[in-house]
């Protein structure tokens, strides 16, 4: 397996240490320096994307005004927000409602603790209704995801490229989720930030972002399985001949030792409470959602295509799975990224398309591989600027259209 080349013109690296002689990079100065400067590189490219957000945004808010609905109950207030919410208020052992009653006892604990968390704590320290400290944490995450997809897109491809991608990101079908009270931002920010570190080899770093990103959503095992994955092939490449400094494996193996902790940790706390080693497991069965290999997504797939009434949402889930599959194969086969994003993709795919169940929340679902991007951003760097500005222009509509329809017109879960 090869990847691509990592550019070596792309200023400090944010992670990278600096040379033993140079003390210039050492402590809190140094590392606000090298934060500032990768700030600095990206402002364009996150006001693009706060830009193309805020698009989106202000379509929903007139939308739920003629609805006679407040844009932050769009955004805080309806489907797995009230668990988010709940969870926040009263924790995780606390019994939700009747919302979730048919599932039974302990329904809630079907999701991640992190974001709940990190509600209360910013609750609690900005005395903000939980509910605004929700879309406040998503929507701060937001961006440090969309810096982290620059940092990373830029350390493989150039600025341009990276504002692409970037760019891009911010109108992906559902790129509304990354505005509402989920776990979406800040998985992807985790995920993101735990890949650059993995590039800039610092593994502990990455292994302890993993840790949060593993204990933040189901698919956080896609996160720890690339670092991991990344470490090891860092070792087999040396091992090979085809790396010339020997990798730091104390510090990989640590650091895939951290990784999987948080995943499995809440996975095991859920067993221990249900009483079965796969009690989450039997939980998600519960919810209606299995792993099947993808039989259930092929089944769906042909209902696209075999009948004749189908809903616009069930249409459009419909493409972005076959184009995700065509972009993969595209990623992979021209210009390969990094190990750890290709795994990290590859692994998001798997997930998203394997499971059976929630068939409309798919492209949310596959939302966090953003390396899928990549030849289409590849594509819009070599374009012209008029074909640029009719192509984005045009997306940003359709995604700020479509974020609406998933609100008010469509009856399930986005």
């Amino acid at each position: 397996m090869t990847h691509t080349h990592i550019r070596a013109d792309v200023p400090d690296p944010l992670l990278a240490a600096r040379p033993v002689g140079d003390k210039r990079g050492r402590g809190p100065r140094g590392a606000g320096r090298r934060v500032l400067a990768s700030l600095k590189r990206a402002r364009k490219a996150l006001l693009i994307h706060i830009s193309l957000r805020a698009t989106g945004l202000a379509v929903m808010a007139v939308w739920a005004h003629r609805e006679g609905v407040g844009l932050l109950e769009v955004l805080g207030g309806r489907w797995d927000s009230d668990f988010y919410l709940h969870i926040a208020e009263h924790g995780l052992t606390t019994e939700m409602p009747a919302s979730c009653a048919p599932v039974g006892p302990g329904c809630h604990m079907a999701f991640f603790p992190v974001y709940p968390m990190l509600v209360r704590w910013t609750a609690n320290v900005t005395q903000l209704p939980v509910m605004w400290a929700a879309i406040g944490v998503a929507l701060f995450a937001s961006v440090i995801a969309a810096w982290g997809i620059f940092a990373v897109t830029d350390r493989i491809y150039g600025r341009r490229v990276a504002l692409f991608t970037c760019a891009l990101f911010a109108i992906v079908p559902t790129a509304l989720v990354q505005s509402m009270a989920y776990t979406e931002p800040v998985f992807i920010a985790l995920s993101v930030w735990a890949m650059y570190a993995v590039m800039a080899k610092s593994w502990l770093t990455a292994g302890v972002l993993a840790f949060f990103a593993g204990a933040t959503r189901p698919s956080g095992s896609a996160i720890v399985a690339a670092v991991v994955l990344a470490g090891v092939w860092e070792y087999v490449q040396w091992r090979r001949k085809r790396r010339a400094q020997r990798p730091a494996v104390g510090r990989i193996v640590v650091a895939s030792l951290i990784a999987p902790l948080g995943w499995f940790g809440y996975v095991g706390y859920v067993g221990l409470h249900f009483g079965r080693w796969d009690g989450y497991f039997e939980l998600q069965r519960r919810w209606g959602s299995v792993y099947d290999g993808g039989l259930y997504t092929l089944n769906e797939l042909k209902r696209t295509f075999t009948e004749g009434h189908i809903t616009l949402n069930h249409l459009v889930v419909s493409l972005t799975v076959v184009t995700a599959v065509v972009l993969f194969v595209l990623m992979t086969r021209r210009r390969r990224p990094p190990v750890v994003l290709w795994v990290f993709a590859a692994m998001i795919m798997l997930m998203a398309l394997g499971g059976a169940g929630f068939y409309s929340s798919k492209m949310r679902f596959i939302m966090p591989a953003f390396p899928l991007l990549f030849p289409f951003a590849l594509a819009l760097a070599r374009a012209r600027r008029s074909t640029v500005v009719w192509i984005v222009g045009s997306a940003t509509a359709v995604s700020a259209f479509f974020g609406g329809n998933l609100n008010f017109v469509w009856w399930g879960c986005p």
